[in-house]
């Protein structure tokens, strides 16, 4: 599918507020069942709060989660935190018809963050051995976590915009004691997730040389995420 003559199409579904599990699962059977020509697809979400626990987590990470849930999940990395007030892109791409391999994938999805920040004025890096995306400061503005089935991604990057950070302090968050944290509205961007999706969608599209095209939420993939 063609957004315009030589361009191909990134569908985007905003899916609002829903539970970390059912959004999930819908990734994995949305992968699972993806073909050839299956278009890719950018889904952004806010989630209830949550921990979750990537592949390599260690459960000594999650410090003191109390009625946090804890969820272990399929993708890289450790221990993170999702909750209200954060951006959670999950672009669901066919690396191999893109021709990019799994490093050059997260360098991209880290400079598409960088370049987001940039258009509010927020200077951020990367930093060697530990993916996501960092402040001056040092503090951590927003983590990766992915998986690649087949050549094709799922799970993502959660964007911290304007949220409680409180419990950032009940984990070690990526695996790291005492990794500081911080958010868009603190560095001084825009404190709402309606502002600052427009900026990530350009440049996630643009890192992979294609054209977003919005999708209404009740469309392809309502049935899958109700509940």
């Amino acid at each position: 599918m063609d957004a315009v003559a030589g361009t191909r199409a990134l569908l985007v579904h905003d899916l609002g507020r829903r539970a970390y599990e059912p959004v999930w699962r819908a990734m994995q059977a949305f992968t699972d069942a993806r073909g050839d020509d299956t278009p890719d697809a950018l889904w952004l979400v806010e989630h209830d709060p949550v921990f979750t626990l990537g592949q390599a987590g260690k459960p000594e990470h999650v410090l003191a989660p109390g009625d946090i849930p804890v969820l272990k999940v399929d993708r890289g990395g450790q221990v993170t935190y999702h909750g209200p007030g954060q951006l959670v892109a999950y672009p669901l791409l066919d690396l191999r018809r893109l021709g990019i391999g799994v490093r050059e994938y997260v360098c991209r999805i880290e400079q598409a963050i960088i370049d987001t920040l940039a258009v509010w004025g927020i200077h951020a890096q990367r930093r060697e051995g530990a993916p996501g995306v960092y402040v001056d400061s040092g503090a951590k503005i927003a983590a990766l976590g992915i998986r690649v089935r087949r050549g094709c991604t799922f799970h993502g990057l959660a964007f911290n915009i304007a949220m409680d950070r409180d419990p950032f302090q009940r984990i070690n968050p990526c695996g790291y004691a005492g990794l500081e944290t911080t958010s868009v509205v603190e560095c001084g961007g825009p404190a709402s997730l309606d502002a600052a999706r427009p900026a990530l969608v350009a440049a996630l599209a643009a890192q992979f040389g294609l054209a977003a095209v919005e999708i209404a939420e009740e469309g392809v993939f309502a049935t899958d995420l109700r509940g």
